[in-house]
């Protein structure tokens, strides 16, 4: 298929060198498109119909074959060999069951290794005889190591995740799922469904994926690529409302009150103060004739404007235009037959563009940012009985700022500006956007999120017991509400593929101060995985050294790390990748000592390799990552590292979960109380 595309001669077929441009351009995606995958099979199951889809069950009618796989592929005579797996006749291989086969008689999976063919398993689904059982390959297919980048699940799409995948385009989706659900990859294949099922519309308003930081986009970058598709853009929220230099930050509290929803509100007051109701008339000179529009009919024009409560930027295009209008309407009283020409020579005279800027004048979404941010008395006006004056306080910068290049803006701040800008000219809207990680968005934050897809819709991606932040959201109903989506539905995953058994039940026991209303997660795993919580072995007291630390602290340290650097060892010698989780505070401490045992490492999201398999990650950047065996430094140490200790636990949580395999949990301190 990838021959015949480049085997293509355009050079007769275009008009001119424009569309042979775009359509080189389109031939190009089309090869990059259909590039060979290593190790990645083009078909991985086979469906028997009983009968052909979607003719009539008669007797006798023969029923048909297909191969389902990652892509569609045809012969040389343009026959299809393997059918997409977003296909509507490849649906049964996810949803078929004994109690309700779908017509179908065979299910086929087939097991590969290296891209080689190895295996193979059937379901006679439409046979009584045979009873249901657990599929092999499957479960060998979700715990087969994880080296390199996140893979797609196109093999391994359980019933009740299909079902999102494949809802339709116009209705939003919530997928709250606890460590191992797999929704990031029901989220991103949902994407994939939607640009096979709705590709032109969807070409022209665009898609995005928004997750919680780089590392995680890199992490899952080669997924939607390698189901070929390559138009999907990726991004974080700092991204999106990337409007100037981020090189500050805030304390807890005032990050908090930034990113309350009331912040829209006043900073709706603070844009729309900058109108000005007219005092004075507008007189238009044309020749020798004067127009003169009276101080009322001016009110009564920007009155209608405020009230109609549009984009600030819009109403002030729009006034000139209205301005102009009435004086047509003085012309047509006298006679005259003035046309559009007239009415756009009218707006653009300069009586009528002061007389906007006296009235309209334009804002600055910066610049009026930074005036609420060091001005307390322009803060105190427009934040009146919204924000009360401790929360005032709390905001206010205490040095005033020059210029808005030479302010130290903060993340907070960042998405205040945008929702000034937004105020003033309205957010480009795309088709759908998916949110990753979205329990750890501030109000403010959705809201940014709601603007780039006002016209379109949305799959929300989260799990409320993973929220590490001082404004994580409490419940999925409020969150949509600022995201815009109140109609979005709201489905819950809870079958585990990704965690072992013994790892989640462990990790559950922090549910209830957490997270109490949530349901643990069931892994449907077979194998429990290895799992094991060792206490450091410690040293004897022997003095004090020059430092002022004792010598029973150094021996202790050295050992500690030699026993966590022992752990990691001990995981390494298994197949597929190893992560070394840890307090951020402790970081430093640990790659050293790895570094001076010899053993090279990655940083989070830095795509493992067969030669080094390790990454050593800040518990701050654990979550969204998975690893075939993970090694916990020190769990209080990482509840400790946070603000306060219920979004300490949860960080813990994040962190007891990134395992695909197997787990050891080392620790000189005391465990969380929570744990026992």
């Amino acid at each position: 298929m990838r021959e015949d595309v480049e085997s293509l001669d355009i050079r007769d077929v275009t008009a001119n060198w424009v569309n042979a441009a775009v359509l080189q351009r389109q031939m190009d995606e089309r090869i990059k498109a259909l590039a060979d995958l290593s190790h990645t099979p083009l078909f991985f199951g086979r469906l028997d119909y009983l009968h052909p889809p979607g003719a009539d069950k008669a007797e006798g009618a023969e029923g048909e074959r297909f191969y389902i796989g990652r892509r569609h592929v045809h012969d040389a005579e343009g026959d299809p060999m393997v059918i997409d797996w977003r296909a509507p006749v490849s649906q049964p291989f996810y949803r078929a069951s004994k109690k309700n086969p779908m017509d179908v008689g065979l299910r086929r999976r087939f097991g590969y290794t290296g891209g080689d063919l190895t295996a193979y398993e059937d379901e006679h689904l439409s046979d009584p005889a045979e009873a249901a059982a657990t599929s092999k390959l499957l479960q060998q297919e979700i715990e087969r190591p994880r080296v390199g980048p996140m893979r797609d699940i196109v093999a391994t799409i359980q019933p009740e995740q299909d079902e999102i995948v494949r809802s339709g385009l116009s209705g939003s989706v919530c997928v709250q799922g606890g460590p191992g659900t797999g929704k990031t990859a029901v989220g991103l294949h949902r994407v994939a469904y939607l640009l096979y099922a709705h590709r032109e519309r969807l070409a022209r308003t665009g898609t995005l994926v928004i997750g919680p930081n780089k590392s995680f986009l890199h992490y899952i970058e080669q997924v939607l690529p390698a189901l070929g598709e390559l138009e999907v853009k990726q991004a974080t929220v700092d991204d999106l409302v990337a409007h100037v230099e981020v090189r500050g930050g805030d304390d807890a509290t005032a990050a908090v009150i930034k990113g309350d929803a009331r912040m829209a509100e006043v900073l709706r007051r603070a844009v729309r103060s900058h109108v000005t109701l007219p005092s004075e008339p507008v007189v238009v000179v044309r020749g020798s004739r004067r127009w003169r529009v009276a101080a009322y009919e001016l009110e009564e024009i920007v009155r209608e404007l405020l009230d109609r409560d549009i984009r600030y930027g819009a109403a002030r295009e729009a006034l000139p235009q209205r301005i102009a209008h009435a004086v047509l309407v003085q012309m047509e009283r006298s006679g005259e037959a003035p046309d559009d020409r007239v009415q756009d020579a009218v707006a653009r005279n300069t009586a009528v563009k002061a007389a906007v800027k006296a009235i309209w004048p334009p804002v600055d979404p910066a610049k009026l940012v930074l005036r609420l941010l060091s001005d307390a008395d322009f803060l105190a006006v427009h934040a009146e009985g919204i924000l009360d004056e401790d929360e005032q306080k709390e905001i206010l910068w205490l040095k005033p700022v020059r210029s808005v290049k030479s302010a130290k803006w903060s993340a907070a701040d960042a998405v205040l500006i945008d929702e000034a800008t937004d105020l003033v000219q309205r957010t480009h809207s795309l088709g759908h956007v998916v949110l990753d990680e979205a329990q750890d968005l501030s109000p403010m934050q959705y809201r940014a999120v709601g603007r780039r897809c006002t016209t379109g819709s949305a799959t929300v991606l989260g799990d409320l017991a993973q929220g590490t932040t001082p404004w994580a959201t409490r419940s999925w109903d409020e969150a949509l509400r600022h995201l815009g989506k109140d109609e979005a539905v709201i489905e819950e995953l809870t079958a585990g593929f990704r965690v072992p058994t013994d790892v989640i039940t462990y990790a559950s026991r922090l549910l209830p101060h957490i997270a109490p209303g949530l349901t643990p997660v069931a892994s449907v795993r077979e194998n429990p995985g290895f799992f094991e919580v060792r206490a450091h072995t410690g040293a004897a007291d022997t003095g004090e050294t020059d430092t002022g630390a004792t010598d029973t602290e150094v021996v202790e340290a050295e050992v500690i790390e030699a026993e966590v650097v022992e752990a990691v060892r001990e995981l390494l010698s298994n197949e597929g990748s190893t992560g070394l989780i840890a307090a951020d505070a402790r970081i430093p401490v640990l790659a050293e000592a790895l570094a001076a045992a010899g053993l090279t490492y990655l940083g989070p999201g830095e795509e493992t390799t067969a030669e080094t398999r390790l990454t050593l990650v800040p518990a701050s950047l654990a979550k969204g990552l998975e690893y075939d065996y993970v090694v916990l430094d020190e769990p209080q140490a990482v509840v400790d590292g946070e603000p306060d200790e219920r979004t300490g636990l949860r960080r813990l949580y994040v962190a007891l979960t990134r395992a695909v395999s197997g787990l050891i949990v080392t620790h000189a301190a005391p465990l969380p109380p929570q744990l026992a």
